[in-house]
């Protein structure tokens, strides 16, 4: 069972250059007792693709979270509500400056 909930919606929109993008990471328990990293990503009102990282860990699997929340946050994605996260919890502050 999850000791933490990780989940990220994030959003990138520049009207000049006709971007409208999301991006949703989340960590989820596998059957067999370990964590997956789960990302979704694509145009906003597309479907888009999804790609699940296998970790023994959940600590594991949190530090990957967190490594890509930050890049996003490089890239210029940002977080769109905090997706049930509480305010002070690591997910709800990983894309803030």
């Amino acid at each position: 069972m999850a000791l933490y909930s990780f989940r990220l919606h994030c959003q990138r929109i520049d009207r000049t250059r006709n971007m409208a993008r999301y991006y949703a990471l989340s960590i989820q328990p596998t059957l067999f007792g370990e964590a997956a990293v789960v990302r979704c990503w694509g145009r906003i009102g597309k479907r888009g693709g999804e790609k699940s990282e296998v970790f023994a860990s959940e600590m594991d699997a949190a530090v990957h979270f967190l490594e890509l929340a930050r890049r996003k946050r490089a890239k210029g994605y940002k977080p769109v509500g905090n997706c049930g996260n509480p305010p002070g919890s690591l997910a709800f502050s990983a894309l803030r400056p």
